[in-house]
């Protein structure tokens, strides 16, 4: 399926669409750090009901220090998430550059000892309520109720995880030894072709708010986002895996504009499916969303590996129009108030 190219998707198609139907649409939408964010700038533009479960296997940057000085989740992917669920009147577009600030500063390539440099404010505010309230769920609802947040952001996991990929190629001179790359960072920046990814623990417990999330859901949301790191992990915790194979929700999946370097190097639009498929061999699909431009020439084998995941496959214009592989929000928004609307 092709949208008219005519006036659409755009940010009135969105409006008009909340405007018709006072019921609250329940969404769910997982993933972490930039794609998440675009799919939730775009989701709170449709629908009055809507929460984010975020990946937590984040051990780089300011996330990896507070998570190994404090012992608490990598509240990055997080923060992006509540940034992105700020509205867009004076008050959430301030709050969303506060927490979203970095403190500038000498000696952050120093390591640990750093002191704020590099950190992002959010970071901050976050492990600052989980220490005072002892509650990872209600700190991140503090924090939201504080920014004015469109929707609600909840961890997939209730600790700590550390994602492991099988890497084939990272030595050049060897391109077809498989290694393994430990941790969130090295499986990212791989100069090797990711074959799959794995979890340590091998069977975390999934943050039960999110399982009921997904259980009472109208539509489920995956991807875009980095594909290995931020959207698959979901599906290797067992009782979110469960969660989503089980719900009466439909599924939805947002593919990629674009490979990410090192993560996704060479994969075709379709690949992503197949990987996914890999990943989930139980899990149905019933909407595929893609660019139209990035699926051009491909989507004959975008539409056919769709088929077997169960989904019909959607093409819009989503991308910024700089040429940069950026979702447009607004655009986004449009695509998915259009496809809620012929479900």
């Amino acid at each position: 399926m092709q949208f008219p190219d005519q006036q659409f998707p755009d940010q009135q198609v969105a409006d008009q669409y909340l405007q018709e139907r006072p019921q609250r649409r329940r969404v769910v939408a997982l993933g972490g750090g930039h794609g998440l964010h675009a799919s939730l700038s775009g989701l709170r533009r449709v629908t009055r009901d809507l929460t984010a479960i975020v990946t937590v296997a984040d051990d780089g940057g300011s996330s990896g220090r507070l998570r190994r000085e404090f012992g608490v989740l990598p509240p990055g992917d997080l923060r992006m998430a509540l940034a992105a669920l700020c509205g867009d009147d004076a008050w959430g577009t301030t709050w969303s550059r506060v927490i979203q600030h970095r403190f500038a500063g000498a000696g952050v390539a120093a390591g640990e000892d750093a002191g704020l440099a590099g950190h992002a404010v959010g970071n901050v505010l976050i492990v600052a309520l989980w220490e005072l309230l002892g509650d990872t769920v209600q700190g991140l609802d503090w924090v939201a109720r504080l920014l004015g947040a469109h929707g609600r952001v909840l961890p997939m996991s209730a600790v700590p995880l550390d994602l492991v990929a099988e890497v084939e190629g990272a030595d050049p001179d060897r391109p077809d030894e498989l290694t393994i790359a430990v941790g969130q960072v090295a499986c990212a920046t791989t100069t090797g072709r990711v074959r799959s990814v794995s979890l340590i623990p091998a069977d975390p417990p999934a943050c039960p708010e999110a399982v009921q999330a997904i259980g009472a859901a109208d539509w489920v949301v995956l991807g875009p986002g980095s594909w290995f790191t931020s959207v698959l992990p979901h599906l290797l915790v067992p009782d979110l895996a469960a969660a989503l194979v089980g719900t009466r929700a439909r599924r939805l999946v947002a593919l990629n504009l674009a490979p990410q370097p090192g993560e996704t190097e060479g994969f075709s639009p379709h690949a992503h499916l197949e990987v996914l498929a890999e990943h989930a061999p139980d899990l149905a699909i019933d909407v595929v969303l893609a660019d139209r431009e990035a699926a051009r020439g491909a989507a004959a084998e975008l539409e056919k590996a769709a088929g077997l995941l169960g989904a019909r496959l959607v093409l819009a214009d989503l991308a910024v129009d700089d040429g940069s592989p950026r979702h447009d929000p607004r655009r986004l928004a449009g695509a998915f108030a259009q496809i809620f609307e012929g479900e």
